[in-house]
């Protein structure tokens, strides 16, 4: 799958480093690299100056794989799902509704 090239912003942008060493990577750049919480930056040195790229090895729904297992009341079919999630929220006669039937 060919990735979408993300926009590059059109002008300088500055961060601050705090008193700890930390900095607030500016709303612009973040978007152009497609970042968001939980991902990894890599700053890597180039020839004129420092590159800041995303770290793309980890396949983000790979975190997800799994959350399930080990849930004894679930098991993993689709209905196993949705009866669980909804013990968990509280099943009601709007679920009916949309649904149609009782899919407990």
């Amino acid at each position: 799958m060919a990735s979408i090239p993300k926009p590059v912003p059109s002008k300088a942008v500055r961060a601050k480093i705090t008193s700890k060493g930390q900095i607030t990577i500016p709303v612009e750049i973040r978007r152009s690299l497609g970042a968001g919480p939980g991902d990894v930056l890599v700053f890597e040195p180039s020839g004129d100056g420092i590159r800041l790229v995303r770290q793309v090895d980890e396949d983000r729904f790979e975190r997800m794989r799994g959350i399930g297992v080990g849930i004894p009341e679930m098991d993993e079919s689709v209905d196993g799902i949705v009866r669980y999630l909804r013990e968990m929220r509280g099943h009601d006669e709007i679920d009916d509704q949309i649904f149609g039937t009782d899919r407990r």
